[in-house]
Formats: C-alpha cells, structure tokens, sequence
C-alpha cells in the first residue's frame, strides 16, 4: 500500500496564523524543527525561515514577515510535553536562545542519535534520509539567499522537506535506539545540548580558538586580551569577527605589542582608518591593559594544560582500544572520547572525564583505565583487534 501524498506545506506569514499553527503542533508528541538564516555579513545570525512539521502539517514561517510576532513559536519550543526535533542543532538551538532566552526543551538530535545508532560521525541529514526512508533531498536551493523576499515556490519546498523526512528519521531512529536498549544514552547526550553555555561565545576565551603554539606567556596574555576585545566589538556592532580583524591581523598584532595608532597601523591588515579610530583606540586599551598584568595574571600555554606530557604511545593504544570499542558497539568513536580527552587519560592518574562515567565507562572507559594499569592487552584475531585479560 503506497504512503498518501504529502500536505502542501503551509507559508505562515501572521502572528494570528502562527499562534492557530502553534496551537495544533502543541497537541502533538513531537514536532520537528528546522532554520533558514543568513550571517555571511552579521555576527548574530539572522532568523529568516522557522520549518515546522508534526504528523499531520507542514508550516514554513516566514519570519522576516512584516508585523509577524514570533512568540507563539517561544511557547511552543518551551512547551515540556512537545518534543522539538531537530538534525545537527546547535546552530538552530544557538538562533533560538538569543531570540528567546531559552533553549528549546525537550530536545532530540538526530545527528546525536545516528551517532549512537552506529551511523558514523556527524551523519549527514542527506544520508539519514536515504538510509532510514529510501528518500532523497533535492539540494537545488541549500545556498539560497533566505534574506531575499518573497520568497519562491522552489524555496517553501526545498525549506518544508527539511522538516518532512524528518519526522520518519526521528521515528525509526527512535525505535532502533529503543530496541537496542540505547535511548537512554542519547538523553546524556541532550543535557549538554540543553545547557546555554554550549551556544555562547565567552570573549575571554576567544583566544584558545586561535590554537596558539607558544609558551611565552606575555604574548598570550596580549592576544588574550585582543582576541576578547574583538569578540566584543563583533557582537556590538554586530559583524563577522574576521571582518573586523582576520586572525593572522590578531596574531601579528599580540606579537608586536603596539602601543600608539602608528604602530598599530603597521600591521598587515590594519587600515590607518581603524588605527586612529575609535576601534584602534579600544584594541590599544586592551592590549595596554594586558601588558601591565603581572606574571601571576598571564594564561598558561594551551600545551601546558591538562593533557601535557602524556606518553605518545600510550595515546595511540587508547585510540586503538577505543576504535575497537566503537567498531563492538556500534558506536562513532568521537561520540565515546576525543583527542583531548585521551591525551588526558594517559597524563593524569584520575582525570575527571565523560568517558569514564555512565555507558560510556561500560563500552569503553574501565577498558581504558585497564589497559593504562597493565591489566589488559591489546591483540589481534582475525581481522579484529582482541582484548587480553593480564
């Protein structure tokens, strides 16, 4: 028997009709959820687009609509008893946390629970669609301009199908995980996508993104305080952080320390303009303010951190150990333990990690700590990699 055809999907463009949408979808178990933005020339990203789907409609809200009041949305993403679904979310959680001061809760990944399903790392929505309902996503309109209005015939379809392949992704992915006993695994993982700190830039830490390979501690503590500065200023004035200075601009101008717009302004990438300006005058308060520090104040190297002095070897048995427990399990090995978190189990005696608590210690963790303490082995049989007792 062939699955009847899809409703058309709805374009919303008033706050009457969003709030009737709303409404409905609120009587649902669960609704999926998709975004259109723009933030090629913004810091904050640019809402244009909501997709909305439960079983029975489809909605693309347009929210760039005039007059359109997007509160209903905020109740619906709030409301306990509906789960929102979305794939790969944390740039869409990231738009409606800064819009509505809240993450939308409960919340279900679908890229989180592939991983836990044994799709590999960061499955693409394309592939959960082909694997788990034979479908496929027209890919025609990924890099239109969403900003642009109105918008066409072409883009309400390309958005709703965002959200229609969805439902039946969430539904088998759900079932499987259920099956195999594992949905409690993919709930752990939620909490860290619930938490607003996930989504937020803190500028004092802006410059660890940077990856700076240097123990000098003074040159860290100015790039430290111009990373931040630029972070701020980003967001004030609401532009791309490159655009205000690229990173190599960053990098050069902690290294050479300026003290005066003529000094600033030699620096590749710094116009005079920005040098002499209020930005220039802002960059050489931060950068004054960060060599006066004392040594105490400076950051340390990112390579003498947590993890430093960890023997090479013994990281590369833990990525064995751990490729073999995520090939067992079915499970993508970044979902168990990363680089960082490795090089930190072979440094430290009793680190406090993810990998040592919860199922991740069942199928990977104690494994771990025993191979570190000489009570396991590590070879082969056939094609597969074997645990030894000691």
């Amino acid at each position: 028997m062939s699955r009847p055809p899809e409703p058309a999907p709805r374009l919303v463009t008033t706050t009457e009709d969003l709030a009737a949408l709303c409404d409905r979808l609120r009587q649902e178990p669960f609704v999926t959820v998709d975004t259109e933005f723009m933030r090629e020339r913004t810091y904050w990203p640019e809402l244009c687009v909501v997709q909305l789907a439960g079983m029975q409609e489809v909605a693309v809200v347009d929210a760039l609509a005039e007059g359109l009041d997007l509160a209903p949305l905020g109740e619906l993403l709030a409301d306990p008893a509906v789960i929102k679904v979305f794939h790969a979310a944390r740039q869409d959680v990231e738009i409606f946390l800064l819009k509505f001061g809240a993450v939308p809760a409960p919340l279900f990944d679908t890229q989180v629970a592939a991983m836990v399903a044994g799709f590999g790392d960061q499955a693409s929505y394309d592939s959960l669609v082909r694997a788990l309902t034979g479908g496929a996503i027209d890919k025609a309109h990924r890099f239109s301009d969403w900003s642009a209005r109105p918008l066409s015939a072409a883009q309400i379809a390309y958005a709703a199908a965002d959200v229609t392949h969805l439902r039946q992704v969430y539904l088998r992915l759900r079932e499987r995980l259920l099956n195999e006993g594992r949905l409690d695994w993919v709930a752990q993982e939620m909490d860290a996508l619930l938490e607003p700190a996930t989504y937020l830039t803190a500028p004092e830490e802006a410059w660890e993104r940077l990856k700076p390979r240097t123990s000098n501690r003074r040159f860290l503590g100015v790039l430290r305080a111009a990373a931040a500065w630029r972070e701020a200023e980003a967001q004030r004035i609401n532009i791309p952080r490159g655009r205000l200075l690229k990173d190599e601009t960053l990098l050069e101008v902690a290294a050479t320390a300026p003290e005066t717009p003529e000094q600033l302004a030699r620096a590749r990438g710094v116009s005079e303009g920005f040098a002499r300006g209020k930005s220039g005058a802002g960059l050489l308060a931060a950068i004054a303010a960060a060599k006066a520090l004392p040594e105490e104040a400076l950051p340390q190297p990112l390579e003498g951190r947590k993890g430093a002095g960890a023997s090479p070897a013994l990281v590369a048995l833990l990525k064995v150990l751990l490729a073999a427990a995520a090939e067992a399990h079915h499970v993508a090995p970044r979902l168990i333990a990363d680089t960082e978190e490795l090089e930190r189990l072979a440094a430290e005696p009793e680190p406090e990690l993810r990998c040592l608590t919860g199922w991740r210690r069942e199928v990977f963790g104690a494994d771990a700590l025993a191979l570190k303490q000489g009570r396991l082995a590590l070879g082969v049989a056939g094609r597969r990699v074997r645990l030894i007792q000691v």
